[in-house]
């Protein structure tokens, strides 16, 4: 536990009720402040893993809160979005696959782990990763950043077909990862 790695995991999610708390209050520099600590925490989730892996100091314990703090910050987000109406009309469907495909591939990686079977993270996941970093980062400083943005967009604007295209691409992956994993579960029930 007590490596860089770690204490970077951990982190992320002692800062999420902080920056919950931040994203629901009035003023701007609160969403400002909040968008700080989600930037601290998307860089940190790169920084951890590859950390970890050059200093050789890949624990169990950051192979299972990694993905954990990964779940908890995105769902705290997209809730409390969909509570500040910021997620408004058919914008809370992309949210809500997002945030089902998280759960259901985290359940499947979940089961595929005891038969050492790993789902490896595709291109088009980190594309979807991506996307989906950059569009809660718009959302959270929503109404606050409409003078920042070129060509009269508005950062829910773009926030929203952002989490769009995330959805898209949740869709898309969590298809791959599913015929992926229920091949190998098809392929290790025939072993026996």
């Amino acid at each position: 536990m007590r490596n860089l790695p770690n204490i970077l995991t951990w982190s992320r999610i002692v800062i999420i009720p902080i920056l919950i708390f931040l994203m629901m209050q009035v003023p701007a520099w609160c969403s400002w402040a909040a968008l700080g600590l989600y930037t601290y925490a998307c860089i940190t989730d790169f920084f951890d893993g590859y950390l970890a892996r050059k200093w050789n100091v890949v624990s169990p314990i950051g192979k299972f809160l990694d993905p954990i703090a990964d779940k908890l910050l995105i769902a705290a987000i997209l809730m409390t979005l969909a509570a500040l109406d910021r997620l408004y009309d058919y914008w809370i469907i992309p949210a809500m696959v997002i945030l089902i495909r998280e759960i259901f591939i985290a359940g499947l990686r979940e089961y595929l782990g005891p038969l050492n079977i790993k789902l490896p993270v595709s291109l088009l996941a980190k594309w979807k990763t991506t996307s989906q970093m950059f569009c809660l980062g718009f959302l959270i400083v929503g109404p606050h950043a409409q003078d920042v943005l070129p060509f009269g967009l508005t950062s829910l604007e773009v926030g929203h077909w952002l989490l769009a295209l995330a959805a898209i691409l949740a869709v898309i992956t969590g298809w791959n990862y599913t015929v992926i994993g229920f091949q190998h579960i098809l392929n290790n029930a025939e072993k026996k």
